[in-house]
């Protein structure tokens, strides 16, 4: 439970210098990063790609905490 939220925290936090925002703190990161871990996985799951140890679940959250944030920035902006 405890590395899921490190990862989780990671994604968030390395989703939020990628998409270049100002970041939504250690919490909101985190809720982020396991949205994204979720969002990637099943994307990566239609693309029929896995992803194996913690750097590989660290990159599926990620893209997909990227994702997310580009979705609610697309939103907010609209």
């Amino acid at each position: 439970m405890i590395w899921f939220l490190v990862i989780g925290g990671l994604a968030g936090w390395f989703a939020g210098l990628i998409m270049k925002g100002k970041g939504f703190g250690v919490l909101a990161n985190i809720g982020i990063g396991i949205v994204g871990s979720f969002i990637g996985g099943f994307l990566f799951g239609m693309l029929q790609l896995s992803a194996h140890g913690a750097i590989g679940k660290l990159v599926t959250a990620t893209v997909g905490a990227v994702l997310l944030l580009a979705v609610v920035n697309k939103i907010k902006k609209g």
